[in-house]
């Protein structure tokens, strides 16, 4: 199955879809995103107890994990872009029912709608992206950390907005109402400048055929397992962290939304820089492994960082994600190396990581907070990040 990398025709009219045009649908998706994620868990939280916020996060991935499996199937019945349409259109319907609040029932079941279709969108922006990539190995990590910077652009301006908007009424809803609003700038792209877009014959994903392939290799499986620890810890980081700064703390969302956003910069700063490395002199496995480290000191460090001010607090989470962009950029890069855009049940099965780690994170989450207090649960996640420190070590450099 051809699923991920393609090639437009040109005989048709209009213009074709290009990378500037995918960097800007991505900047625009990403943006509505993460205005919303780092409020999810304190919204619901209003509805139901913490300890059933891990619990609806959880049932969330599952869906979204089964829906991923779904989706080459629905691909072949609509087309990439009909299918992003249709996505596009029920998140938003989902954001403007959770923006209203009618009954606690509705709100969540209108979160579960969106936590399931969302993490589906990144699914479609690969097979748009990865169709103009090309197979030059040597530009791979350069490729990779110029679409994560560019998404990291919107991901830093995110929860400052969010935090704006929420303002000192704490008004959460609104979040959601003009979230909802920016997903129609993606819908109304989609229909004006993708419609040009032209198909490949989609198969289906089976999880046997998934597993069969990635047992065949080990450093794709090394790497596969690197980048579900890394999945994990952003589970951990939209559901845990912001509930834990606004719940235990005590910070306002103003500043919460200062603190997420100077961690963000590091993205920004970043990103780009470590796949040039990786490309031209260190290779991905030292980088991975330093990520690891960084984040394993991190989390572990937010256990004991309650008296600390909000310096303190916007140090601590620049450094956790100068350890995820190192993470984040060489998995990246290491596996499109090693893996053909043709290999769709690997492809497939890197990309529900995301989904996997969501449900698997949640539910460790939840299970934590029975057994210990919410502080000490991110000595867990700090233990969890040290094993990705041993498992990279098995990887054989590409440098």
């Amino acid at each position: 199955m051809d699923f991920y990398r393609h090639l437009f025709t040109r005989k048709a009219t209009g213009l074709p879809v290009s990378f500037a045009l995918i960097y800007v649908f991505s900047v625009v998706f990403t943006f509505q995103t993460l205005l919303t994620a780092y409020s999810s868990s304190t919204y619901l939280e209003q509805f139901v107890t913490p300890k059933w916020v891990g619990l609806i996060f959880a049932i969330s991935a599952a869906g979204a994990l089964v829906l991923s499996l779904l989706l080459p199937r629905i691909l072949r019945a609509l087309g990439n872009v009909h299918t992003t349409l249709l996505l596009m259109i029920l998140i938003s319907l989902s954001l403007v029912c959770i923006g209203l609040g009618a009954s606690p029932l509705i709100t969540v079941i209108a979160f579960i709608i969106f936590l399931i279709l969302n993490p589906q969108i990144y699914l479609n922006i690969d097979i748009f992206l990865e169709t103009l990539t090309g197979t030059n190995e040597d530009t791979t990590g350069r490729t990779r950390g110029l679409i994560l910077t560019v998404m990291s652009v919107a991901a830093f301006f995110a929860p400052l907005v969010m935090g704006y908007i929420i303002g000192a009424e704490n008004n959460l809803t609104a979040v959601y109402n003009v979230g909802a609003v920016v997903g129609l700038i993606c819908i109304a792209l989609l229909i004006s400048r993708f419609r040009h877009f032209y198909d490949p014959v989609y198969t289906t994903v089976r999880v046997r055929d998934m597993l069969t392939a990635t047992l065949k290799n080990v450093n794709v499986r090394t790497v596969i397992a690197t980048q579900f620890f890394l999945q994990f810890f952003y589970a951990w980081a939209i559901i845990y962290i912001p509930l834990y700064l606004a719940r235990e703390v005590g910070f306002s969302w103003d500043v919460i939304s200062t603190i997420l956003a100077s961690g963000l910069l590091a993205f920004i700063l970043f990103e780009y820089p470590i796949g040039i490395l990786a490309d031209r002199k260190y290779g991905e496995k030292e980088m991975m492994a330093l990520g690891f480290v960084i984040l394993a000191l991190a989390s572990a460090s937010i256990s004991f960082m309650a008296g600390t001010g909000v310096l303190g607090w916007m140090l601590l989470m620049f450094l956790s994600r100068i350890g995820a962009s190192l993470v984040e950029v060489t998995t990246e890069s290491y596996f499109f190396k090693h893996v053909d855009g043709k290999e769709a049940n690997l492809i497939s099965l890197f990309r529900l990581t995301r989904p996997l780690a969501n449900l698997i994170g949640a539910l460790v989450g939840s299970l934590a907070l029975l057994f210990l207090p919410f502080n000490l649960i991110f000595v867990v996640l700090a233990l969890i990040m040290a094993s990705g420190v041993f498992i990279t070590s098995l990887l054989t450099d590409t440098k």
